[in-house]
């Protein structure tokens, strides 16, 4: 369980470094049709709806392949 948690967070680290370095890439993340952003004078709501949708398919899709890996 450890050497899981281990793996995970240098995982999420890389993932975190390479998003930071190559952010140009990435700038219509965030940005989809579906990303709801209200700004009033107030206050301002940003809800990324499609986004999340898009990161959730990836999330699964590497996660399927990665325990087909390893079984």
């Amino acid at each position: 369980m450890g050497r899981l948690l281990i793996i995970s967070g240098v995982i999420i680290v890389i993932i975190g470094i390479l998003l930071n370095m190559f952010d140009s890439r990435f700038a219509w993340f965030g940005n989809l049709y579906g990303d709801f952003k209200i700004i009033k004078s107030s206050y301002k709501l940003y809800f990324p709806l499609s986004s999340m949708i898009v990161f959730s398919i990836f999330l699964t899709l590497f996660a399927n392949i990665i325990i087909r890996i390893f079984r």
